[in-house]
């Protein structure tokens, strides 16, 4: 079976998305591209244009659709709507602060483990003796 270049982009858009998620929530992040309805919004006729390119907004929640695909909500607060948005339609709006959540929480937890780690050590030690 081949697929037209659209189909393609499609398919490759609709795979499991990373383990650890992009954003967090309370992040200010923009869009990539224009929102439109695809039917699910009850407000607009389907095709319309519901937020442009370039509209920043909060990430509110982050959620799985068919347990692969990462969803954001995303409350774009000076257009007074709140969307759902694939990882591949946000980026970060925020300037870098060079603060990076995840490696440090993974930082701990190594230390964590190598600690207890020990502990069992200097303590099956003990017991040998």
């Amino acid at each position: 079976m081949e697929f037209t270049p659209a189909q393609a982009s499609q398919i490759s858009a609709s795979s499991k998305d990373e383990i650890l998620p992009l954003f967090r929530v309370g992040q200010r992040v923009r869009l990539t591209r224009a929102i439109r309805n695809d039917g699910t919004y009850p407000y607009a006729r389907v095709g319309d244009f519901l937020i442009e390119a370039g509209a920043e907004g909060y990430v509110r929640k982050i959620g799985d659709f068919l347990q692969t695909i990462r969803i954001y909500e995303v409350n774009f607060i000076e257009d007074g709507m709140i969307f759902g948005c694939r990882e591949a339609e946000l980026e970060n709006a925020a300037e870098d602060d060079g603060y990076d959540e995840v490696a440090e929480e993974l930082r701990w937890i190594k230390e964590h483990r190598a600690k207890k780690e020990a502990g069992k050590t200097a303590q099956s030690q003990e017991e040998g003796e």
